[in-house]
């Protein structure tokens, strides 16, 4: 049985990970008196290093808060071999995870989207359905401050809990187009306030959502949840690496061995139950790392699925060019409205599933020079000033997130030879867009193009698969009722080791096209509140209690 908070140096629960999954666990074990502790890799931001307000932000966000851990290299990123994978994998190590970085486009995935084998006769059904999760994304997007407008009439109708974004002469021109075409639009639903709520600030509209919020709007959870937790007594560890799970002899875990960052030490933590929220790539690295000698498939790994069916949501733009100016440069930076007119798998063009497309502003001037999301090398050259001046106040673009679907040979491993800075094996991506894929995303980005020219675009800039937009990091433990085909029940218990649990993207079957955090969130939620539930009966290691 395991025991509720008692002040032992044991806790019922140790999360490894202190994203959006583990913040919302962590949140509702301590509401309930479980004594949790949480180790997490890095630290707090610093928001005073973000200089949104000034005039050199464009140049210096990236040194501070770039997508990509590989080029960015802070102490608290680990080393990624991306180079089989045609998509580079985004994320931020440290309180707030990846929602530090993220875009806040908020979504819930739709009842077909549980029931893919079942509509499609491809990938697998969810152990459970749109309406098993539906009072817990109610319950997420109260506590991550949606805003939107209710009632999409191609998306689960809910209520939004704060007002929308006004719409904007871009976002009129894009709805008044998809009307006269007769095509799926709605405004843009995001956690970022518009009004004041709670502990966060009205959006400001800067556009530097991506490169952390300093206006305090966005909903990430360093601001939403960790102050709460702690107040609730969460013992939030930081600074500390885990380098594997450890088991005892009836292959229960026993807690997890780490490294103390801060003094070079390696130390074991003991737990009842040990909960994973470390991503699609950061979970599977961390069970496949745990094997012990006879298991050099790593932890929980019977099924042989840990790493395999990596989902990584490719990503393709369609920019338009205008006479017209308007203000491009504002925020929110993700999502200005969105479209699911072509969502759902369609008769007769040669692929199965579909994309959501999420209409976006392309910055400030410095963004008119990069690859994203024109696509190429960027706009340098004796037209340089030209384009600037074309490009500036005088664009948008349709951003294309494609459903992946699960492919076991695009995976998560061990590289044998590539080491993170304490000695850990880094993780090394292998993962190719398939031909569906490829086909999905050329079909709407021919639609797209169509969709700027009825909204006045005198060009179009196509980028098929942008490289560097791997933010979603899914399918890498997957969640299922039969443990030979998946890693985790659809409550994110292991189905090899009884007291270990998963809560994060990587227990997804399936992808969506949408903005998974919502998902996920809400699927942290379920699954500790299952936990909560079931801890009477929960197994638990003698050497852990």
């Amino acid at each position: 049985m395991m025991s509720q908070s008692n002040g032992n140096k044991t806790p019922d629960v140790l999360i490894i990970g202190a994203g959006p999954s583990g913040a919302v666990a962590a949140k509702r074990l301590a509401e309930e008196g479980f004594s949790v502790m949480c180790l997490e890799q890095g630290t707090y931001p610093d928001y005073t290093v973000i200089k949104s307000m000034e005039p050199e932000f464009e140049l210096t966000k990236d040194a501070h808060y770039g997508w990509y851990p590989n080029r960015r290299k802070a102490p608290s990123d680990y080393p990624i071999n991306d180079e089989e994978s045609d998509v580079a994998p985004l994320m931020w190590n440290g309180v707030g995870g990846s929602s530090m970085l993220y875009a806040a486009a908020w979504h819930r995935l739709k009842p077909s989207d549980f029931r893919v084998r079942t509509v499609d006769g491809i990938a697998d059904d969810w152990p459970f359905s749109y309406e098993d999760l539906a009072p817990y994304y109610d319950r997420t997007d109260v506590d991550f401050s949606v805003s939107g407008v209710a009632g999409d009439t191609c998306s689960p109708h809910f209520e939004v809990p704060l007002p929308p974004f006004p719409l904007g002469d871009m976002e009129r021109r894009f709805a008044a187009a998809h009307d006269r075409l007769g095509w799926h639009w709605w405004p843009g639903t995001n956690a970022i306030a518009t009004v004041k709520n709670g502990v966060l600030e009205p959006c400001v509209r800067r556009g530097s959502c991506l490169w952390g919020c300093f206006d305090g709007a966005k909903a990430s959870v360093d601001r939403t949840h960790w102050p709460i937790n702690r107040k609730l007594g969460v013992e939030l560890v930081q600074n500390a690496r885990v380098l594997r799970i450890e088991t005892d002899r009836q292959g229960l875990a026993t807690g997890v061995t780490y490294v103390d960052r801060t003094t070079g030490e390696t130390k074991f933590q003991s737990a009842s139950a040990v909960v994973l929220a470390a991503n699609g790539i950061g979970t599977p690295r961390i069970l496949l790392n745990s094997g012990r000698s006879g298991a050099a498939e790593g932890l929980a790994n019977s099924s042989g699925l840990v790493g395999k069916r990596l989902m990584m949501h490719p990503y393709g733009t369609v920019v338009g060019l205008f006479d017209e100016f308007f203000e491009g440069w504002q925020g929110p930076y993700g999502q200005r409205a969105y479209s699911l007119e072509f969502s759902e798998t369609r008769p007769d063009v040669g692929f199965l599933r579909g994309a959501k497309w999420q209409l976006m502003g392309t910055g400030g001037p410095l963004n008119t020079t990069g690859s994203f999301p024109w696509g190429g090398a960027g706009n340098w050259g004796k037209d340089f000033h030209k384009e600037v001046r074309r490009r500036f106040g005088h664009s948008a673009y349709w951003a294309i997130i494609a459903e992946d679907l699960p492919d076991e040979a695009n995976m998560v491993t061990l590289d044998p030879d590539l080491k993170d800075s304490d000695g850990m094996p880094a993780p090394k991506l292998i993962y190719r867009a398939s031909e569906n894929t490829r086909r999905l995303l050329d079909y709407n980005q021919q639609k797209a193009m169509e969709s700027m020219r009825e909204a006045g675009a005198y060009e179009t800039i196509v980028a098929p698969i942008v490289r560097e937009t791997g933010w979603h990091l899914l399918g890498t433990t997957v969640m299922g009722n039969d443990p030979e085909r998946s890693v985790v029940d659809g409550f994110g218990r292991s189905h090899d080791v009884p007291n270990l649990f998963v809560f994060d993207g990587s227990v997804m079957p399936t992808s969506g096209s949408v903005n998974p955090t919502g998902t996920v969130a809400a699927m942290a939620l379920r699954s500790a509140e299952a936990l909560i539930a079931n801890a009477r009966d929960q197994k638990v290691s003698l050497s852990a209690a």
